[in-house]
């Protein structure tokens, strides 16, 4: 048996070493533990966030706790895979992509990380992604959350004509949410999202309420 808290901890002090030495005990003892060894890695990645969120922890750390959790679900894959066949389970799907126009991915990558820990199944469009397309795979994957991430003031344009494009598909159930460098609750409230975020734990957090709502 593994020590769960300890685990949680670790990941939250971004300690390497000793994450990855509990999680390849839970595989050398038969994966049993798998399912929690991921929700005590999940916790740890919202001390992660919350440290963010209160300066204490800054970007290279996010970025480095996402790598290290993608680590962590790669060492424990076989056994959770088993397990989610065996229960029968699904994540909760949704979209991410960064807005047509805009290239940039870091923040959306740190994003993705810490929704995938947090138990959803990202579907990650890229960058530089058309309304248009961004409608048809919620309409393909039957998605009810879209996060679209913008660094560039232009992205808002990109954001908003999104927006238009569910609203017009008359997809009124989806949540969006939309997040980056250039969005304010001003911001937000021209492009007509749901929600917006100023920083990658605050979308975690949308995310989830919005997924248990559903």
């Amino acid at each position: 048996m593994i020590d769960l808290k300890n685990l949680q901890e670790a990941m939250g002090d971004l300690e390497e070493d000793t994450v990855k030495e509990i999680l390849r005990k839970v595989m050398e003892e038969g994966g049993a533990q798998a399912q929690e060894a991921l929700g005590a890695c999940q916790g740890g990645m919202d001390i992660v966030g919350a440290r963010f969120e209160s300066g204490e922890y800054f970007v290279g750390d996010l970025i480095y706790a996402g790598e290290l959790m993608t680590d962590a679900v790669e060492i424990l894959g076989s056994a959770l895979v088993a397990e989610e066949a065996s229960s029968g389970g699904s994540k909760k799907k949704m979209i991410l992509c960064t807005v047509k126009d805009d290239l940039h991915d870091i923040g959306k990558n740190i994003v993705r990380a810490m929704l995938q820990a947090a138990g959803f199944d990202v579907i990650d469009l890229g960058i530089d992604v058309a309304p248009e397309t961004i409608v048809e795979k919620a309409k393909e994957e039957n998605i009810k959350i879209v996060a679209l991430s913008g660094v560039l003031t232009l992205a808002l344009d990109s954001m908003k004509a999104t927006v238009d494009a569910f609203r017009q598909a008359g997809m009124d159930d989806v949540k969006i949410i939309v997040g980056g460098a250039p969005v304010t609750a001003d911001a937000c409230a021209i492009t007509g999202a749901d929600e917006w975020a100023q920083n990658p734990q605050k979308t975690v957090n949308v995310c989830k309420a919005w997924a248990a709502e559903q």
